[in-house]
């Protein structure tokens, strides 16, 4: 690294580092994720400096590996984002979310009519378009953009798994599996 250059947030031993979030989406993913209730080291940095989308939010969170169906509902407000997986400082595993077809108890549905509203039950939205992230309540049809949504927070069990260490250096899909408890 040049000497001019300086890290803006420290470096991770081993975790997971959440970034290229736009910066005013970051702290919805912080909601989605419920991060904010980790007793792990958790650094939230925003306005950082992107070349690709001039300022951007970084979520880093020691020793924590979460499952592909709770990291991929970032994707509904930050498509841009990306999963990083770190072991001994070092970047083992590096891919974008994918936003789900299905998107199950995250979003207030703007209907005040609607049965989820009303009775007390988990939303459900179903995805019908990727590109512009537009979803649909499963109970009453009203559409709504995802960068849009109403994020609900729920105190819910965190739903991430703690770093394993096994002593071996398989970084396969497969290998990874058998580090994660």
């Amino acid at each position: 690294m040049p000497a001019n250059k300086q890290l803006a947030v420290a470096a991770l031993e081993n975790g997971t580092v959440i970034d290229h979030i736009p910066a005013d989406a970051l702290f919805k993913c912080v909601k989605i994720l419920g991060v904010e209730n980790l007793s792990k080291q958790l650094t939230i940095g925003n306005n950082l400096h992107s070349r690709k989308l001039g300022t951007k939010g970084i979520i880093k969170i020691a020793d924590v590996s979460f499952p592909e169906e709770t990291i991929n509902r970032v994707a509904l407000v930050a498509p841009t984002a990306v999963i990083n997986t770190i072991r001994d400082f070092a970047v083992v595993d590096k891919r974008p979310v994918q936003l789900p077809r299905q998107i199950v108890g995250i979003v207030r549905c703007s209907n005040p009519k609607c049965i989820t509203n009303n009775e007390p039950m988990r939303t459900r939205f179903n995805v019908i378009d990727f590109d512009t992230r537009t979803i649909q309540c499963h109970y009453c049809g009203v559409k709504t953009n995802g960068a849009k949504a109403d994020i609900i927070y729920l105190p819910l069990p965190l739903r991430y798994e703690a770093i394993v260490e096994t002593g071996h250096n398989d970084l396969s899909p497969a290998g990874r599996a058998g580090q994660l408890r």
